[in-house]
């Protein structure tokens, strides 16, 4: 059985957001968001690259400074490792609900994924690699949670991606540009495009972020 979330009100929503952006904006020297367009009356699903401890942090500032809007997003929800929730009992109210890889459970995760982006104005935050890598890996090869949660979907979804990056340069504070991609709804969803959509994005954000020096080939 899985452990379902309640998610944090609109309200309140703003207000935890709005102590992560104070706490990053000291942390970091600068935040920069290259924004898409959010499409209206749609729930969305915001994947990014997962690679550190501030991850969540940084995808609640994304959702507030770039998805929230009226007729946008309302509701946040994340999908959290079983043992972590167990351990962590606040996780649950804080938009987490529960997975357990490897487990017949994880199917009850998948459905209650779906109906929950049934809904407009909701979000899924989704880290599609399903581990922590290196923000800076050339290519990211994801596991197949998406291919059972989309085709499950009744309605609307926006399919979003964000590489977020981080660097120094010339302070001694890091900064990190959030590179946004669209990559489409769930009526249009193709499992291996994505896959190769979002790769490319990724790699030119690379090149783009980072000060990029091609490579000879050896």
């Amino acid at each position: 059985m899985i452990i379902k979330s309640k998610p944090l009100s609109p309200f309140l929503f703003k207000c935890v957001a709005g102590f992560i952006g104070l706490f990053l904006k000291r942390r970091f020297n600068k935040l920069i968001i290259n924004k898409i367009a959010i499409r209206p009356g749609h729930s969305y699903i915001l994947m990014c690259n997962h690679f550190g401890f501030l991850d969540g942090l940084l995808a609640i500032y994304l959702c507030n400074n770039a998805i929230w809007k009226k007729n946008g997003m309302k509701r946040l929800y994340i999908m959290s490792l079983k043992k972590q929730m167990e351990k962590n009992k606040w996780l649950r109210y804080c938009g987490s609900f529960s997975v357990e890889p490897g487990k017949r459970s994880i199917h009850e995760s998948f459905e209650y994924a779906a109906e929950v982006l049934s809904e407009p104005g909701n979000l899924l935050l989704f880290y599609p690699q399903g581990k922590l890598e290196s923000a800076h890996v050339r290519h990211i090869k994801f596991e197949e949670g998406l291919l059972e949660i989309v085709p499950k979907i009744k309605g609307d979804t926006q399919l979003i991606w964000s590489s977020n990056l981080i660097e120094y340069f010339e302070s001694i504070k890091p900064s990190i540009h959030f590179n946004m991609l669209d990559c489409g709804t769930n009526h249009d969803f193709n499992f291996e495009q994505l896959q190769k959509q979002i790769n490319k994005h990724h790699l030119n954000s690379i090149k783009r972020n980072i000060r990029y020096t091609i490579e000879p080939v050896r």
